[in-house]
């Protein structure tokens, strides 16, 4: 399995509009941050695009992402969905009508947000995404792999992160409850998100994410949905060996 993070940015990106801090004015290309996003690739060739970040068409050039078979949704706010209308070129390179994953109501934001693709009086003809939205509930099977849904709390509202194999995504965390621990165990590789130092009402900190992580024992952990307050050098520096800054383009194999 190979997973490529495409963006490790928060909702503003880095550099954010209109700031010229040291990070968002740095030369290093690890603080250039677009919005999170993620594609696994499996051995068989099968690619699942985790999210759909506003930066999905730059982020999809830069990588040469060619194939999507599936898209898992972790929640509905602007910085993860955005990218949905760039799903009309992967209808056109893989001919099929996109399946889209996620919770309930990540699904009925995706309806009323884009209302034009699931509209009938939308002429068609390659001018909407074509998508077929499926809602996860448990476990599910997809292209021949277990995709394991983690539920996890951003600020109140409770989400999902996603595990394949021995790799999870959870992005956008502020709390794991204590059952969604039990789905963690015996990972080689976790991406979680860790917006800064200070506190935040939605998001884990750099401290909480690495105490999170040390207890789930991951054998790498990759910090992701980084804001400028965060310069990559510096802040990786400071980490424990185990975890690292997550940063666009990182590609991490998984045996």
């Amino acid at each position: 399995m190979r997973v490529t993070i495409l963006g490790s940015g928060t909702s503003h990106g880095v550099p954010m509009i209109g700031c010229d801090c040291a990070v968002c004015a740095s030369p290093d290309p690890r603080d250039r941050r677009t919005r999170v996003s993620a594609v696994v690739a499996l051995e068989a060739g099968t690619q699942f695009l985790i999210d759909l970040s506003p930066d999905l068409r730059e982020q999809a050039l830069r990588a040469r992402l060619r194939r999507v078979d599936a898209v898992l949704a972790t929640h509905s706010h602007a910085d993860h969905i955005l990218g949905f209308d760039e799903l009309r070129r992967f209808n056109v390179l893989m001919q099929k009508t996109m399946p889209v994953y996620g919770d309930a109501a990540t699904l009925a934001d995706l309806r009323r947000t884009f209302a034009y693709a699931f509209s009938a009086d939308t002429p068609r003809g390659g001018g909407i995404p074509e998508v077929a939205l499926h809602e996860v509930d448990g476990a599910f099977e997809l292209e021949g792999c277990t995709v394991v849904p983690v539920p996890i709390f951003h600020g109140r509202r409770l989400i999902l992160g996603y595990r394949i194999g021995r790799f999870a995504y959870l992005t956008d965390c502020s709390a794991i409850p204590e059952p969604s621990f039990d789905l963690l165990g015996g990972l080689d590789v976790l991406v979680l998100g860790a917006l800064r130092h200070r506190p935040h009402p939605t998001h884990f900190t750099v401290a909480e994410a690495v105490e999170a992580a040390t207890r789930i024992g991951a054998g790498r952990t990759y910090l992701t949905h980084i804001c400028h307050d965060l310069g990559h050098h510096d802040t990786e520096a400071a980490l424990p060996p185990h975890v690292r800054l997550a940063y666009d383009g990182l590609v991490v194999d998984i045996a």
